[in-house]
């Protein structure tokens, strides 16, 4: 079966970030995926040391991650791109991680600027060879287009759905 691995890049208790993975791997499930959600604000991970292996729960989600065939890569907008908690996260993960894997992409603006922030993850991801899947989510204002941790714009709901189908189909293609 194919899996598909969401990462949620937010400390936030009610977060629009962990909602719009949630929503996109709930699209991967009902097109057939095994879904998991890694919850950065929920985990015990100690800030990266290159010196230092298997710090904190790092080992357990890493292993996570290197098993799945695809993964959504959520993250809040922080100071123009991705949060720390995402980074201190990705900077455990390196190419026997991503390699062969489907990646989508998804920020969450309180704001309206979103797109710096795509473009940094999209290029830490090539990195260590994720395969990035072209569709990507941005949201703008995040804060008005959720409510009780789903999303009341439709077209903005669909996006995320597509993006989870993607991941999901692409996933499927590089398992053959």
């Amino acid at each position: 079966m194919t899996t598909i691995v969401g990462v949620s890049g937010s400390r936030r208790a009610e977060s629009y970030t962990r909602a719009a993975v949630s929503c996109a791997l709930d699209a991967a499930a009902a097109a057939g995926a095994e879904t998991d959600l890694i919850d950065l604000g929920a985990v015990d991970l100690p800030l990266y040391h290159p010196d230092r292996d298997d710090q904190g729960e790092s080992a357990a989600l890493r292993r996570r991650v290197r098993e799945a065939d695809g993964v959504v890569v959520g993250t809040p907008v922080y100071h123009g791109s991705y949060s720390s908690t995402f980074k201190n996260f990705h900077d455990y993960c390196g190419r026997d991680d991503y390699e062969d894997t489907a990646v989508g992409l998804v920020a969450t603006a309180g704001g309206g600027s979103y797109g710096a922030t795509l473009e940094h993850v999209r290029a830490t991801m090539r990195n260590v060879h994720a395969w990035v899947v072209p569709h990507q989510v941005g949201i703008r204002g995040a804060s008005g287009v959720f409510a009780d941790g789903a999303f009341t714009d439709d077209a903005l709901r669909d996006r995320t759905e597509t993006l989870g189908l993607e991941v999901y189909e692409h996933a499927e293609r590089l398992r053959r």
